[in-house]
């Protein structure tokens, strides 16, 4: 299974938010087995939402949205969620009954637009916050706070699957440009992913689907690189 997350918000673009909802969501789906191809930021922009998420989802399995739920003037996302799949938005009954069933809201209380998502999709609890999030031809729309968004994740990670990942971690107190033959032999005798991030020390990150696999992959690297300084390590 292969998906593309999407983050809606003027804030992130400019910087005010650190965009940490893409990378939570990259970590969970990984485990899964998931592939995560592509992360977008949007504004708070009906057009700009429609256009992305469109495509999104002619290219991917499956398509996650955060961020912009709610009733206030910039909370755009789930009109341009239902301009992408081409239907309107309207209250959601079973969004307004599960609020008043399980919060101190009452439908009168609620800010008009809250509980509004597009036709015919299927809401997704908040069990956390307020606004509801929905399911609408494989795009899950989910809120942008996070202890939120974490919440209703976890209510739909089964429906995210694929083999599982195993990873090993090898620190190498050499320069990536040093480790370039090692890497070419690596993928060429084990069947897995191999990374590598530059800082103090050079970190590879090998990957696969079969645990002995990379764990093999692994003792074979430490055995032929250099190992970091251990004041840096």
């Amino acid at each position: 299974m292969n998906v593309a997350l999407v983050t809606v918000g003027d804030e992130i673009l400019s910087g005010d938010t650190v965009n940490t909802n893409a990378a939570w969501l990259g970590e969970r789906l990984t485990e899964r087995g998931v592939a995560v191809e592509r992360v977008f930021v949007v504004p708070d922009r009906v057009g700009d939402i429609a256009r992305v998420v469109n495509e999104a989802r002619a290219e991917y399995d499956a398509v996650l949205v955060t961020g912009g739920l709610g009733p206030t003037h910039d909370d755009l996302t789930m009109e341009g969620i239902a301009a992408a799949v081409g239907v309107p938005v309207e209250e959601h009954t079973e969004a307004v009954e599960w609020i008043e069933a399980h919060s101190d809201y009452s439908h009168a209380d609620l800010t008009s637009g809250t509980t509004h998502l597009p036709k015919g999709s299927r809401m997704l609890p908040n069990d956390v916050g307020v606004a509801p999030g929905a399911e609408i031809e494989d795009i899950y729309v989910l809120p942008g706070v996070p202890s939120e968004m974490h919440s209703m994740f976890e209510r739909i990670a089964d429906e995210f699957d694929g083999e599982p990942y195993y990873t090993e971690t090898v620190p190498a107190g050499e320069p990536e440009s040093a480790l370039l033959d090692r890497f070419e032999t690596l993928r060429e005798r084990f069947d897995v992913k191999v990374g590598s991030y530059p800082g103090d020390y050079v970190r590879v990150k090998i990957e696969g689907t079969d645990e002995n696999t990379v764990q093999n992959a692994a003792e074979w690297l430490r055995e032929r690189v250099e190992a970091p300084d251990e004041t840096n390590a």
